[in-house]
Formats: C-alpha cells, sequence, structure tokens
C-alpha cells in the first residue's frame, strides 16, 4: 500500500537524505513494499567522456563487443558453407539485440560494420534456407543434429531480423522469410507440440535438454518484437496457440533461469501467459538476488553439475543479473523499485575497467578446461550484451 508521511517525517527525509521504505507500483495492477537505496543523481550515458562516479563506460563496452564479434566471425570453428558462420546463442545473438542501443553514445548513424556482416549473415542463410547445410549434422556431430540445427537456426534468424526491422518500424521481406521457415520447423506433435528442437551438446544454458524451452520463449520474443503488428496476422493464430500451450504446459517444471525468459517473452507477446503466472515469476526472481544486489547463475540453474568436475560458480555474475534486470524492465516493473534499482547498481559498479566487459562464469567447465582462453570468454560476450541492454533501458526509462 502506499505510505502516508507526516509533515515531520518528510522533513527528515530531505534534511538527513535517509531513503525510506516506498511502495513500489507494478504496471500489472499489483504492488510491493521494497527498501530502497541512495537516490542517484542523473548520467548522460549518451557522453561516456564525461566520467561521473558510478558510471558505466559505453565505448568500452561496444570495443570489448565488436572485438569478440570479430573474433567469433573469423574463429575456424564457426565457420560453415556459402561463406557464413555459426549464429551462436552467447556471442552473435546477444551482440545483434544489444550493439544498436550503444549507437548513440558513438555518434553512429548506421550499424556498425560487425553488425552489418552479421545480418549479412543471418539474411543469406534466410534466403538460400533450402541450400545452405545445418549447422552441425547427423553425420558429425550424432543423431537428431540436423532437425535440432534446423529448429534452433530458424528461432534465432527470425529474432535477429525482427529486432532489426523493429529499430525501422517496418517487416522486411526477408524476416517474413525467416519467420516462414521458423514456423515450418514448429513442432505440431508429440510432448514438444508448439515448441521447436533445439541443439542439446549436454551444456547450459542454452544447449541443454531444457532448452527447447528457452527457445520458445525466443520464438515468443521474436514475434512480439516484429513491426507492422505482425503478431496479429490470421495465418500464424494457430502456431501462436500451439507456442502458448507450449509455454504454458511446461512453466512449472522449468528453472528459474527459463522463467527470466518467460517474463521477458511474456512482456514482447501480451496474452503468452496468465498475468498471475507473470507476477508469481517476478517474485521469484527477486527473491533469488543475492546481498549484493546480482543474481548468481548457478543459484538459478537447479542441481546441474559442472562436466569437469569443478564447483560451480556461486557469486553474483554479469549474466543472470542482465538477463534478469532486463527481464524485469521489460515487465514493467517501476524504475523506483529498490530491488531492480539495486540490480542495476551491480551492473553500474561490475563492468571491467579496461576491457569493458561484464564477468561471468560457465556453468559446464571452469576456464582452466576450455578450448582456449578465447572459448573461455563466451558467458561474457553474453553477460556484456545483457548488461547493456538492462543499463541502456534504464536510461530511457528516466
Amino acid at each position: 500500500m502506499r505510505m502516508n508521511f507526516t509533515l515531520q517525517q518528510a522533513a527528515a527525509l530531505v534534511a538527513s537524505m535517509i531513503t525510506g521504505v516506498i511502495a513500489v507500483g507494478w504496471h500489472m495492477g499489483t504492488t510491493t513494499a521494497v527498501s530502497s537505496s541512495a537516490s542517484s543523481s542523473s548520467i548522460h550515458l549518451d557522453q561516456p567522456e564525461k566520467k561521473i562516479a558510478g558510471t558505466w563506460d559505453q565505448k568500452a563496452a561496444a570495443s570489448y563487443l565488436d572485438r569478440r564479434q570479430d573474433w567469433w566471425m573469423e574463429w575456424p570453428r564457426a565457420q560453415r558453407d556459402h561463406q557464413t558462420f555459426c549464429v551462436s546463442c552467447h556471442t552473435a545473438v546477444p551482440y545483434a539485440l544489444s550493439r544498436p542501443s550503444l549507437r548513440k553514445a558513438l555518434a553512429e548513424r548506421a550499424p556498425s560494420p560487425n553488425e552489418r556482416r552479421l545480418l549479412g549473415t543471418v539474411t543469406k542463410r534466410v534466403r538460400l534456407w533450402k541450400e545452405v547445410a545445418p549447422f552441425y549434422t547427423d553425420a558429425d556431430r550424432g543423431a537428431y543434429k540436423t532437425v535440432e540445427s534446423r529448429g534452433t537456426e530458424s528461432v534465432l534468424n527470425a529474432l535477429i531480423l525482427a529486432s532489426r526491422d523493429a529499430q525501422n518500424g517496418q517487416l522486411t521481406a526477408d524476416t517474413r522469410t525467416a519467420f516462414d521457415n521458423m514456423w515450418a520447423e514448429q513442432q505440431t506433435t508429440g510432448d514438444k507440440k508448439g515448441a521447436w528442437l533445439w541443439l542439446r551438446f549436454n551444456n547450459e544454458p542454452w544447449e541443454a535438454d531444457d532448452s527447447d524451452f528457452y527457445g520458445a520463449t525466443l520464438a515468443a520474443v521474436a514475434i512480439g518484437t516484429a513491426p507492422g503488428n505482425y503478431r496479429a496476422i490470421p495465418g500464424i493464430q494457430n502456431n501462436i496457440g500451439m507456442l502458448r500451450e507450449y509455454l504454458s504446459r511446461e512453466s512449472a517444471s522449468q528453472t528459474a533461469l527459463n522463467h527470466a525468459a518467460l517474463l521477458w517473452a511474456a512482456a514482447k507477446l501480451p496474452g503468452l501467459i496468465e498475468p498471475d503466472r507473470q507476477k508469481a515469476i517476478v517474485v521469484e526472481l527477486l527473491q533469488k538476488q543475492q546481498a549484493d544486489g546480482g543474481w548468481s547463475l548457478s543459484a538459478l540453474i537447479g542441481d546441474w553439475k559442472r562436466s569437469d568436475g569443478t564447483a560451480q560458480e556461486e557469486k553474483s555474475d554479469g549474466y543472470s543479473t542482465g538477463l534478469i534486470t532486463f527481464a524485469l524492465q521489460q515487465a514493467e516493473i517501476s524504475p523506483d523499485n529498490g530491488q531492480l534499482k539495486r540490480g542495476i547498481a551491480w551492473l553500474t559498479a561490475h563492468q571491467d575497467k579496461i576491457d569493458g566487459y561484464w564477468p561471468a562464469y560457465s556453468l559446464n567447465k571452469n576456464k582452466e578446461h576450455h578450448i582456449s582462453p578465447e572459448t573461455a570468454l563466451f558467458m561474457n560476450d553474453a553477460a556484456t550484451s545483457y548488461a547493456v541492454l538492462a543499463l541502456t533501458t534504464d536510461t530511457k526509462r528516466h
């Protein structure tokens, strides 16, 4: 409920600058009381050269993301046929979603060279969908990898192109084709009805047995993001209905991390889940927040064990903190929510001051057991992108 302050209390508040307990309104129609931290100064993030205590460096973040995307596009293991490369969940997709939000700080009027190259690969593979080989095949990586690759890529292509089109306000022919490809891969029978077969390499959080659900949430984000009211097209209503039923049916058995993705999807595609379910996810995620204001990936994924036998990291990380903070913002949690503000504060304080990234940790192995020092940065890539999305969204909301 809203708190009624006396004049004496108000004067004491102003004089001492002590933050009290405030009522925080959700645009969903509920309120929750949380403790808020001291109010922060207004930050002009489009002028990073004017350093202010408690700010973050947008140019450094862009430099890190550009360097990593450049490395990924040149890495021999990422190369695919027709002079394309794998569109990865850890580096390429988060880059496509987050890099446009940094253009203002860099005084860019158009997509960066690496964005254009990524969009070029996605567009080429969409246009040549029946000609290009899957990212992985049964012959080289085992059973079901061909269909899993097709299902995964179809969703990622639609998401990237829909996000690009949303900036311009018009759905392009290539994006329509990407959605057509995506719908053709949607499962229409069995226990996965409504979802897409997703790559399984026994790697959390994007290539494990529960990643079908994650992929379905990304499909919903893509549909809801597409401009031109694409979601209302009569010919896809049955498909959306199957997707909605799948997410509703499988939601209860999912991890908190997948619930964060579902919250994001529900914000983008109204009516995807019931309002009470949406509110319950918000409560669940806020309860998982750590004492330092961040979230820890290992605390959101159940009892998942690393394949190399090493212990999971328990400290807060940039990926889970960035993703959850961004999902809460998309769900229209008030920017004055104390816990949301603490998440923003954690992100602001934990950017690497030299290289511009946010730290995160693999759920599958420690750094010493990665293929190379560069592959050990995959979680940092995703963490940096979602931190950027959360922080730039926070700026817009204020």
